[in-house]
């Protein structure tokens, strides 16, 4: 369900991104602003361009995290990658965000952050399943190396012996 919720929150992130970064651009490309003599142009392009890399990149990474969520299994390999990625990136803009927007901004962030932490954690170690199948297979395990040791008739360590047969 987390990782449902992480979805949909980024892809209302890259959306908004995406918006705010092309407004961005218009309007140095309006006002004709130039940074220590850069053509205004290329800072327009640059805005819009960042803003269709960052917009992908977190769809991207709302894609994995529904995909997540709708199959109920763990990420593969590649996928945490990116998971771990975006929460690293997620991390860094809130440490930024305090001290240039304000403290609102840091806890939406850190509740996206946590959101992706949490659907990391929660599907545990990178590609393998944590369905009802793998918890099967373990218990197999475990109840065959139980059976082993019951016909073996081990003492546990720090048990004593058996007791001595009487004469």
């Amino acid at each position: 369900m987390a990782a449902v919720a992480a979805g949909v929150v980024l892809f209302a992130e890259a959306f908004g991104v995406f918006m705010l970064l092309m407004t961005v651009g218009i309007v140095v490309e309006n006002q004709s602003m130039s940074l220590d003599g850069l053509d205004p142009a290329m800072m327009s392009g640059g805005a819009l361009g960042f803003g269709i890399f960052s917009a992908v990149f977190l769809a991207g990474c709302g894609l994995v995290l529904l995909f997540v969520g709708a199959r109920d299994r763990a990420p593969a390999r590649f996928a945490r990658i990116l998971l771990v990625v975006v929460a690293v990136v997620h991390g860094v803009l809130g440490a930024l965000t305090v001290g240039l927007v304000g403290w609102e901004a840091f806890a939406v962030l850190m509740v996206v952050l946590a959101l992706i932490v949490f659907t990391l954690v929660a599907y545990g170690p990178g590609g393998r399943p944590d369905g009802p199948e793998a918890r099967q297979g373990a218990e197999g395990e475990q109840g065959e190396r139980d059976e082993k040791r019951v016909q073996k008739q081990e003492s546990f360590p720090g048990e004593p012996g058996p007791k001595p047969a009487a004469s």
